[in-house]
């Protein structure tokens, strides 16, 4: 209803925007280059941060910009079923078909990256998401599986993503061997108040905005409200332009976005 009011081709702040629309934000630029630092390297990074910071877009603009030719990625969110799916998950991704026993899954795994970098000369790239889910006997097996030949090679790119107590586990004495190993460490931050109204300008204008819509205090008080966060800016901007079409309010201003706010529950 609020595209037709607003004039908009499209929907904005949507979660399906594709990597080269993105708005690079001073944090989202860094973590991309902290990506293409291990992907150059190869080896093991950390990327960290906050809910609704953009972790996950960072990924998934990193994953979009490599050559499927070199790379082959296998994405696997640690939510989505026990450790041992995980490993058959990294097994399958390979193209193996996975085996019974846990010793076997891991000699498979270590073999189809092996064949993959060497025999192919693709480079697996895995993306372990919401790793801060993982409990410490996993963490332990991850230093375990993903060392070759005695720690001396590294045929293989591995990024472990999740909420900053991530980092904080990684630094206990029994998770040295792994943290160790980590070759890039990145904590995405939120957009800093003078973001905020150049982030929310891209989007309406991606959408087809042809003027402002939103007043410079209703920016404000969305960036008030969400503190940066990307996803909460996208909430409370979608959340204010149908208060807004519903109001008939030609632009959005601060006690629309007082009512998205109620709205969305960040009161």
């Amino acid at each position: 209803m609020y595209k037709s009011f607003y004039s908009l081709a499209s929907t904005p702040f949507s979660k399906n925007i594709i990597s080269s629309d993105a708005f690079y934000s001073t944090d989202h630029q860094g973590a991309l280059s902290a990506l293409q630092y291990l992907q150059k390297s190869k080896g093991i990074g950390l990327l960290i941060g906050d809910p609704g910071v953009g972790k996950t877009f960072s990924l998934r603009s990193f994953k979009e910009s490599l050559n499927p030719s070199l790379y082959h990625v296998v994405y696997f969110p640690l939510s989505t079923g026990g450790v041992m799916d995980f490993y058959r998950g990294l097994a399958y991704g390979l193209g193996e078909e996975p085996k019974f026993r846990k010793v076997d899954l891991f000699r498979q795994i270590q073999q189809g990256i092996e064949r993959m970098a060497l025999e192919r000369k693709i480079t697996p790239v895995f993306i372990l998401n919401e790793m801060h889910m993982a409990k410490d006997a996993f963490l332990q097996d991850v230093a375990l599986l993903f060392n070759f030949q005695m720690d001396s090679t590294n045929p293989f790119i591995l990024v472990l993503s999740g909420l900053p107590h991530l980092k904080t586990r990684l630094q206990l004495n029994h998770h040295r061997p792994l943290s160790q190993r980590i070759i890039m460490k990145y904590e995405i931050q939120a957009l800093s108040r003078e973001e905020v109204t150049p982030y929310i300008n891209h989007h309406m204008k991606l959408a087809g905005a042809k003027m402002p819509i939103f007043t410079e205090s209703a920016i404000e008080a969305i960036a008030l409200r969400s503190q940066g966060w990307p996803r909460a800016i996208n909430t409370l901007a979608v959340n204010s332009l149908l208060f807004g079409s519903q109001l008939k309010k030609e632009q959005i201003d601060d006690e629309v976005v007082r009512l998205a706010v109620e709205d969305s529950g960040m009161t």
